[in-house]
This record gives structure tokens, sequence and C-alpha cells, in this order.
């Protein structure tokens, strides 16, 4: 079997104050989201949602459903979103194929019985990062590239976060049950995700952090605003956001992230804004 998972349950937060470095790693951080030739899951009791990544090489992977769902197929009663982020690579979805190129999406509805990837070019593989979410009604499967996304630009090299936050599977773009994902882009010079930060209690979240230079790693702060941890992460790392917890990062150098949420409603700016005076 090319599908492995692992089951991570949900924290309060006044139990997150005592964990130490190691309890935070195991609860929130998802060090192998890429293993060669496989499907890696992980399966969150944070609003049901699946983080994950499939890593063909010289094979085709099927996702196959895994035990926690329940159900005789993936996408029986979930949707999913995919961005590679690695070379060229297919993404077959019951009787359709979609070529996707580095940084591009797709989103799959409830229902679709098959998908299953593979790389174009095995010396050069593609990497699909992998978000899941309950679904309640079927929408139509469809390609995002980044001329399709809502794109915004944000912060300024002044205070190292010049970005530009592109939205690939969110309202406006894609119809979704709940789920949706985007990609920011810091700037050469910036290193500051998502700052000031926010929480949004009605939702989750999960970053994915990649094309972060070799040597160098992102440090990504968690926690309540007044009771930050932080966690340090390399390339093609993901860590899950509670909806009572903050997430922001600095890298040692500028990198791209993916963030993935899914909650109460589809309403991109339903944040709860933390002031950077006021972080503890």
């Amino acid at each position: 079997m090319a599908v492995n998972y692992q089951i991570r349950y949900a924290s309060h937060p006044k139990d997150f104050v005592g964990f130490d470095t190691r309890r935070i790693r195991e609860e929130f951080l998802i060090e192998n989201i890429f293993v060669e030739n496989q499907i890696n899951l992980v399966y969150s009791m944070y609003d049901r949602y699946i983080v994950g990544g499939a890593s063909p090489i010289d094979t085709r992977l099927v996702l196959e459903t895994i035990d926690p769902i329940k159900a005789d197929h993936f996408l029986h009663r979930r949707e999913l979103g995919i961005i590679n982020v690695g070379g060229k690579g297919k993404v077959a979805v019951d009787d359709k194929t979609y070529s996707l190129n580095n940084k591009e999406a797709l989103y799959v509805g409830m229902g679709d019985k098959l998908v299953s990837f593979e790389s174009e070019d095995a010396s050069s593989p593609a990497l699909f990062y992998l978000n899941s979410a309950p679904a309640h009604h079927a929408f139509p499967d469809k390609q995002v590239t980044l001329a399709d996304a809502q794109s915004m630009e944000m912060g300024s090299l002044e205070t190292s976060n010049a970005r530009t936050i592109n939205k690939l599977i969110v309202n406006g773009v894609v119809e979704t049950c709940q789920l949706q994902m985007g990609m920011t882009m810091l700037k050469p010079g910036s290193v500051w995700n998502t700052m000031p930060p926010h929480v949004h209690s009605r939702r989750m979240e999960a970053y994915f952090y990649f094309e972060v230079p070799e040597g160098q790693a992102v440090c990504h702060f968690m926690g309540q605003p007044t009771e930050t941890r932080n966690l340090w992460m390399k390339n093609h790392q993901a860590v899950l956001s509670p909806s009572w917890s903050i997430h922001a990062a600095a890298g040692t150098s500028n990198y791209i992230f993916i963030w993935g949420m899914a909650g109460e409603n589809l309403d991109y700016a339903d944040m709860d804004m933390a002031r950077i005076e006021d972080i503890r």
C-alpha cells in the first residue's frame, strides 16, 4: 500500500502552554510530507482536516481511502485541494486527466472516486501537496493557475514582510464547501509572513513551507497571542494551526508558503487581529 497516514488529536490551549519543544513538534509539525513513490497523510482532529503529499517518481500513485474516513473511497464525503510544488505532473480524476505545472492547483470535488498522481519526468518529479476537508455538496473540479488567482500585495520591505498573496482555491475563484488554499510568496529581503498575526476562531489552518534555500530555516510562531511558542522548520514541512493559535513566521531567507484552511465560513477576511505590541 502506497498510502500512509497518522492521526493527530486536538489540544486545549491551556494544555499547550505546558508542552516542551518535543511535544509541540509531535503534535503540530508534519516533517515528512514527501516520501518517494508514496502518499503520506495526517488526519487531524482540527475540523477533520487532512494534510499530506504525493511524491510519484517512476510510478502512478492512487489516493486510496484510509480507515479514519470510514468510506469506500477517499472523496465519498470530502473535497480535495492539490498544489504542485515540483516538476510537471499529471492528476487523473475518474475519466479526466489534468496536467499541472509547478505552482498550479487543482480542486477536486466530493464524490469523485479515483484520484491518481504521476510525474511526467522522473528526473524532475512532481510533488503534489494535498489538503482535504469534509464536504456536503459536489462542486465541479477545477484547475487554477497563478494567472487565475486573486492576488494582492501586502507588507513592505521596510517591515521585512513584502509579499504577494495568491488566493488559488477560494470563494470567487473556485466553488468549495469549506476548503480554501493559497500561496504566499515573500520578496527578496523580506522574511516575515502574516505579520501582524491573527487568529480566526471559526477556522483552523495549516501552513506548508517550500523553496526554503538549502541551509536556511523558517521559525514558525504559534499559540495564543499572549502565550506564544515557536517551531524551527525546514523545507517541505507543514504545521497544523488550531483556531485559537496565531500562525506567523520569520525565515533566515525569503521563502514561499501554502496556507490551507477549513471551518465555519468562506470569508477570507474573517480574522481577529492581534496587535504586534500585544504579542507575548
